[in-house]
């Protein structure tokens, strides 16, 4: 039975390919944003500012940055538009796509009456959440001018906030939630999108980044080390938020292993599961090889080998990992409804047994991410390459 016969047989819907591609592109316009600007503040300002690198350099770097973070906000500020016209088209019994783009649908859709129990419209959330966009995006946009460019450090500290609340304020509820496991929903969902925009987007900016080895010097390996290195640590930080929260929200819309295969639901979670296994894969690859050849030809101060190392061979890697990484933001429109709900299976009951588990799976999985970075760190203080 193929994936469109399980589909039909279940009851599962389809979404058309505007919803599609309106989520999709919401969730990349985020992760474009998001990604880019943590991970300018928490890596590449860092490694720029530190000294020893040429100026020359640090100029390229910051030129392209730029240039980066300003498309950046124009790709949000597109998606952003489009997906609040899903909004509209979704709302109510819905209208086409088309119509929902005129600028006077969306105006009313946003100055809808809340509902009855609501403490506050879901309309004005929204209007907010649009608002705090708009102001992200014309921070980031800002960046084209090159007068502007002198405080990239100051516009890229200003969207950071803002590009995370474009996220968080969507989340926030119309009625409050009946009890803590809804807030623990909540809670998951957005520590699942934050971290997972911060590590795609954060690969596909130095991705970007790498592709300037032709305007760099010869001693510019030492730079990229020191951007592969910070970058390193905060890809482990998002892998292990994102497969915490992942495993809360899959406990939550799959009833049993069965129902992987067994549902529409199930099977494109698998897939999305199988993508981001993939991008963990391709970054074992990165801490237990690359990393470990790069922090030696550092010490050794092997100038070409580690040009090499930091701008041939860790960007293909990079690379693949921004390929799966699209692949996931491809497969999240098709995640609607729950396992549970076309298995019909029972909704998920938190009992102490369940959290009890949980928090033992969260305790190993934070114990080896921590032996991975020591690992990784050991590998790279043995003189022998042949181990590595």
């Amino acid at each position: 039975m193929n994936l469109v016969h399980l589909a039909a047989s279940a009851g599962y819907t389809t979404p058309p390919l505007w919803r599609i591609l309106t989520k999709s592109g919401y969730f990349a316009g985020l992760s474009g944003a998001i990604g880019a600007t943590v991970t300018y503040a928490a890596t590449v300002r860092p490694a720029l500012r530190a000294p020893g690198n040429e100026q020359g350099d640090i100029d390229v770097l910051r030129r392209r940055s730029a240039t980066y973070l300003a498309w950046a906000g124009v790709v949000l500020l597109v998606t952003g538009y489009l997906q609040l016209a899903g909004r509209v088209a979704r709302a109510g019994k819905g209208m086409p796509f088309g119509e929902a783009l005129a600028p006077g649908n969306i105006w009313d859709f946003l100055r809808a009456p809340a509902a009855k129990g609501a403490w506050v419209a879901q309309g004005t959330i929204y209007t907010i959440q649009n608002v705090v966009l708009v102001l992200a995006s014309a921070a980031l946009i800002a960046l084209f001018l090159p007068r502007v460019r002198r405080h990239l450090d100051t516009l890229a500290r200003t969207a950071l906030p803002l590009t995370l609340a474009v996220s968080l304020i969507a989340a926030v509820p119309a009625t409050a939630p009946k009890d803590a496991e809804k807030v623990i929903d909540l809670v998951c969902d957005q520590v699942h999108i934050v971290s997972g925009t911060v590590w795609i987007g954060g690969l596909a900016v130095l991705a970007a980044l790498a592709t300037t080895r032709g305007l760099l010097s010869e001693s510019a390996g030492a730079l990229w080390a020191d951007l592969w290195r910070r970058f390193s640590l905060v890809a482990l930080i998002c892998v292990g938020a994102v497969l915490t929260s992942g495993l809360w929200m899959s406990w939550k819309h799959v009833g049993g292993i069965g129902q992987l295969w067994s549902t529409s639901y199930g099977l494109f979670l698998l897939i999305k599961i199988a993508l981001v296994l993939g991008m963990v894969t391709a970054g074992g690859v990165n801490q237990f090889w690359l990393m470990p050849r790069i922090a030696r030809a550092r010490r050794s101060d092997a100038t070409a080998s580690l040009l090499h190392l930091t701008l041939r061979h860790f960007p293909k890697v990079v690379w693949a990992e921004v390929a799966l990484g699209i692949a996931v933001l491809a497969v999240i429109p098709f995640l609607s409804g729950s396992a549970r709900s076309e298995a019909g299976s029972p909704p998920a009951v938190t009992s102490g047994s369940i959290i009890t588990v949980g928090a033992a799976l969260v305790l190993t999985l934070a114990a080896s991410l921590y032996i991975t970075a020591r690992t990784s760190d050991a590998l790279a203080r043995r003189g022998d390459l042949t181990v590595a």
